[in-house]
């Protein structure tokens, strides 16, 4: 086999976990972290974006069987794939916190109503919560969750907004009872009387599912994701509806059955958590996603060697390759050169890969590192076809297809992830083209027209999201960037003065 043929039967897998399916599991780095979330010891789990978050996520769904061997349900809040359930949202939002934390309530309700039905079915209790919510009209036909969160919303403002809507509760004035009750479901705790009525507050049906649940063994996790592209065109529903949120995580654990799982971006989580939210410290089982050298060495070898061909001609077995750190080492130097940029200072390969795919913060992400590598095999390849020499001995990828490759993952990181994010920062980050990679306030005011003091405020901002690494001394900063957002903006190596 040549090498043209072995770039072209060899697949590096995709960067976005949620295009992976099935191939996932199979090349997926278990660290401890996965391995705390899967045992049911975390609950909040943060990270940028691409650090694989998503790929955690979608193996919990994946493996939503060996879970239900120990008895845990999987219940996925929002689809993993396609349009956000979230999105029906912003088009008619709940008017407040309040509001939103009465739809979270219900809308889990209603995810587990469906499915304890089943194996539930004949329970007093969960035919009680069953019949409840269809009299409330909260399990619709449909049974999609976008389909479930409309019905929810709708019951909550009939519930918190009575007078806008017709129906809701009414009161017989001579016995001063509910009557004509268009729902049993109320937010907060009902009175005497009306518990006489048959209504129920929503704490109530999850107390019983608990019971239930606790009673046959079983314990539910409700996993929630994607909330940042729910949300991500309004901040300020985008804040009401996750403190909301976290919230209701905080009224559920005392129900020692029910467990939400909740993945979201670092940059959200820093936002909700600096705002006043005397909760917060209350909110403890998290973990942030971090990667090192060494676990990005083992997410590439990983890759690779889920290709049968690159198994055959190179003539390992993964196992063996897999079992020690050294192996993993020296089998990734026979497929990459020694060094991308010649010299004596120059880094090795694995952390120029790593150096050109981290961002302001010093950090690297899977998703940027396997754009880049899948990137250099496609270069590679290209080159071969057209009658360029292969790389020499066992290499696979040359330094020219390695450097060819950052351009590419440049412009996506720049335009995908960044000014997709962040759209506001789009037209002072434009103004960069062509600049120099190291700037000061005084410079940047003069390229975006601005004060030095307006300028070093949107320079720290810049700075938070990971454009900018932020250098210098407090009087005196600077802001340097990063190789990986050089080559979307053209920028020059140098200091500007």
């Amino acid at each position: 086999m040549t090498k043209q043929e072995l770039l072209a039967s060899t697949t590096f897998g995709a960067r976005v976990a949620e295009e992976e399916g099935e191939e996932l599991s199979a090349y997926f780095v278990e660290t401890d972290q996965w391995k705390r979330v899967f045992s049911g010891e975390v609950d909040v789990i943060y990270g940028p974006k691409g650090s694989g978050k998503s790929a955690i996520y979608s193996l919990i769904v994946d493996r939503r069987a060996e879970l239900l061997v120990r008895r845990i349900t999987v219940i996925p809040a929002e689809n993993p794939r396609g349009t956000a359930a979230f999105k029906e949202l912003i088009v008619d939002p709940p008017a407040s916190e309040h509001e939103f934390r009465a739809l979270w309530k219900l809308y889990l309700i209603s995810l587990i109503a469906e499915v304890m039905r089943r194996p539930f079915g004949s329970n007093e209790a969960i035919k009680k919560i069953v019949g409840t919510l269809e009299q409330a009209k909260l399990l619709p036909q449909d049974t999609s969750l976008s389909s479930k969160l409309k019905a929810v919303r709708d019951y909550v403002r009939r519930l918190v907004r009575p007078e806008s809507i017709e129906g809701g509760i009414r009161i017989n004035p001579a016995t001063g009872l509910p009557e004509g009750i268009t729902g049993k479901i109320t937010l907060s705790e009902p009175s005497a009387a009306e518990r006489e009525a048959g209504i129920v507050s929503a704490d109530d049906l999850l107390e019983l599912v608990n019971d239930v649940l606790a009673a046959g063994e079983q314990k539910l996790w409700l996993i929630f994701d994607r909330l940042d592209v729910a949300f991500a065109d309004n901040i300020q529903l985008e804040t009401n509806a996750l403190r909301a949120l976290f919230r209701v995580y905080l009224d559920l654990i005392p129900l020692k059955q029910i467990s939400m799982k909740i993945f979201l971006r670092n940059d959200i989580w820093s936002r909700i958590m600096n705002e006043p939210f005397p909760e917060a410290s209350h909110i403890t089982r998290t973990t942030e996603i971090s990667w090192t050298k060494n676990s990005f060495l083992n997410l590439v070898v990983r890759r690779l060697l889920h290709n049968e061909a690159v198994v055959s001609y190179y003539k390992v077995t993964p196992e063996q390759v897999l079992a020690k750190i050294d192996s993993q080492v020296e089998f990734f130097y026979r497929l990459f050169p020694p060094k991308v940029d010649l010299g004596p200072n120059k880094p090795v390969s694995l952390d120029w890969i790593l150096s050109r795919t981290a961002d302001g913060s010093r950090e690297s992400t899977p998703r940027e590192v396997i754009h880049l590598i899948s990137s250099a095999l496609e270069k590679q390849l290209g080159s071969l076809e057209i009658g360029v020499a292969e790389p020499p001995g066992d290499l696979l990828v040359d330094r020219a297809s390695l450097k060819e490759a950052l351009p590419t993952v440049s412009k996506a990181r720049f335009e995908q992830t960044l000014c997709a994010e962040f759209p506001q920062f789009r037209e002072p980050l434009e103004k960069l083209k062509k600049a120099k990679t190291t700037q000061t306030p005084s410079t940047l005011g003069k390229i975006w027209g601005v004060s030095e003091d307006a300028a070093l405020r949107l320079a720290n901002k810049l700075s938070e999201v990971g454009f900018f690494e932020r250098r210098g001394s407090k009087d005196a900063p600077s802001f340097w960037v990063p190789f990986l957002y050089r080559s979307a903006l053209s920028m020059i190596q140098g200091a500007a003065k």
